[in-house]
């Protein structure tokens, strides 16, 4: 790979403790990730990312983290990680980590410290106020399930703020001493040997809370400090961050005003997530068109970071409450699909009916769209979800190996599984697993393996322009180009059931040897481009020319 290895990375995500088991205990651990990294590197993987691994009172899924120097007791030893870091990097695979510096778990010790005593040296290193702030019931991340963001400390006889569950106290980005902390957190692990962090909750670190004032300032200087301390401290370290804002919003998080990338190197585009959503929904490419036209200019080594399934529920804030409407009506009609009233909390597969034709289109679009693709554990088989389970945990179930009991995830009894697998329907491991896939070419988990690999030839995706094609196509029908010094990849997706023919011919002059490099079947040959089928939920990724 290049200096800026993840403008052609391919990350994939992982919990450790729902992926493999090694000691049977029923909690996914390193050694059993380990013991599958062999599977990752055949997919394609070039980069992990791990969430939280932290010990923690797991009352949010590790996000409420009690120690930032060690490693869960259930996952395992900070010996077994770096042996993980070591087996990962035989294989070519990076690894990255969440850094959960927003908040902590109100048993960290630094909390308990802070709210007994009002001479601790961790007093200011949250967020307090002596009266009940008038604002405390708005800005709440999990409506429904959260009613204030300050809440009462009868220790502390102080209220302390907590963007997110209470249950989790805002670390103060204002003390010095926290951004410092901060710091030597991601030296620790740097130190370790990861590749750099996904950020969770950007904006709600860096904002400076005040009592009563609910739209604080922002200290975005700090995001280019810590850039600066990544850098100093490894090379190529990388920051990739959770920042859902506004789009007039986002250049500021890759840079300053000077047009520099001096501070995040890529985000999650959660702007073109929805739209690509809503796109499927309505089966009409319109939004994507609109995102590709909208995204702002990025800064020279800025990066977005591209998904369909996430950690989290599918969020569809930004959309307009007829959007919203569309995308509920067509993937989570059932109120106990949705969450937060602004999300489904299902997986692509039941969303798309389990129809292999649609899952491979969209998966093929995300692929070939600008930015750096992002995996979540089990779409590469088409995993379903429980919505028996709570909230966000629904699209949290064990990983399906084989049809072994328990998924082959581990050995021990049912009951005593960190979560249930899917075990019923459509989707249950007997029916959907790696090694039944593994053995079948036609399946899912082979495509993605083709289709990864014919990325990996393809470098103008990743590191160069995505450009609209704007000429007449039928309903339904996407076509754009990547370019790059490497050459030009051009791409036709139908969104819609029908067939279409699309006059390409303008196009042709650019040509040098084309041909389909991936499709959804054999085509007939492209002549000139003046009928370029595609065949319903179809697509072709067209290897236009190419540089030496």
């Amino acid at each position: 790979m290049s200096d800026r290895w993840y403008k052609k990375a391919v990350v994939y995500c992982l919990d450790i403790d729902t992926f493999a088991d090694s000691n049977g205990d029923g909690i996914g651990d390193i050694r059993g990730l380990i013991g599958r990294l062999d599977y990752l590197a055949r997919l394609g993987v070039t980069c992990l990312w791990l969430n939280p691994i932290h010990p923690s009172p797991d009352r949010d899924d590790g996000y409420d983290v009690a120690d930032f120097y060690n490693v869960d007791p259930r996952f395992g030893t900070l010996g077994d990680f770096a042996e993980l870091l070591h087996q990962a990097a035989n294989l070519g695979i990076k690894v990255i980590i969440d850094l959960v510096v927003n908040h902590t778990s109100d048993q960290h010790p630094w909390f308990q410290s802070a709210r007994s005593d009002p001479d601790s040296p961790f007093r200011d290193w949250y967020v307090w106020s002596e009266e009940a702030p008038p604002d405390r019931h708005q800005g709440m991340v999990f409506p429904g399930e959260q009613g204030e963001t300050w809440s009462f400390d009868r220790t502390a006889k102080l209220w302390y703020y907590h963007r997110f569950y209470k249950f989790q106290p805002d670390l103060n980005i204002k003390t010095e001493a926290v951004r410092e902390e901060i710091k030597k957190i991601c030296a620790f692990w740097l130190q370790l040997g990861v590749a750099g962090f996904r950020m969770d909750a950007v904006p709600f670190i860096i904002e400076e809370t005040q009592p009563g004032n609910p739209n604080p300032a922002k200290n975005m200087d700090y995001l280019t400090e810590l850039r600066e301390f990544v850098q100093w401290r490894k090379g190529d370290g990388v920051l990739l961050a959770e920042a859902n804002v506004e789009p007039d919003q986002l250049v500021g998080f890759f840079g300053d005003g000077g047009g520099s990338s001096n501070r995040i190197h890529m985000l999650f585009d959660f702007m073109l997530n929805a739209r690509m959503v809503l796109a499927l929904a309505r089966e009409n490419p319109e939004p994507i068109i609109e995102a590709l036209r909208e995204t702002p200019k990025l800064p020279k080594g800025g990066q977005w970071a591209t998904f369909l399934r996430n950690h989290d529920e599918i969020d569809l804030s930004r959309l307009t409450a007829e959007q919203r409407a569309d995308v509920f009506a067509k993937f989570g009609p059932d109120p106990d699909m949705q969450l937060y009233g602004r999300g489904i909390r299902r997986r692509l597969a039941p969303m798309l009916g389990n129809d292999r034709r649609r899952l491979e289109l969209a998966y093929a679009l995300q692929f070939s769209l600008r930015g750096t693709p992002v995996l979540r554990y089990g779409e590469e088989i088409g995993m379903g979800d429980d919505l028996a389970l709570e909230g966000r945990d629904s699209i949290r179930t064990p990983m399906q190996w084989s049809i072994l009991p328990n998924a082959g995830f581990s050995t021990a009894p049912k009951a005593e599984l960190v979560r249930p697998v899917v075990d019923h329907g459509d989707f249950a491991y007997e029916k959907v697993n790696v090694t039944q896939q593994r053995l079948d070419r036609k399946s899912l988990l082979s495509w993605f393996e083709r289709m990864i690999r014919t990325l990996r030839e393809a470098p103008e995706v990743g590191a160069g322009s995505c450009t609209h094609v704007d000429l007449p196509a039928p309903p339904g029908v996407l076509v754009h180009r990547a370019d790059d010094v490497t050459g030009t990849m051009l791409f036709v997706h139908n969104l819609g059931p029908e067939a279409g023919s699309v006059d390409l011919s303008s196009l042709y002059p650019e040509a040098e040897a084309p041909n389909d490099v991936l499709a959804d079947r054999e085509y007939p040959d492209l002549g000139k481009f003046r009928e370029i089928d595609v065949a319903g939920y179809g697509y072709r990724w067209i290897r236009l020319r190419r540089y030496s």
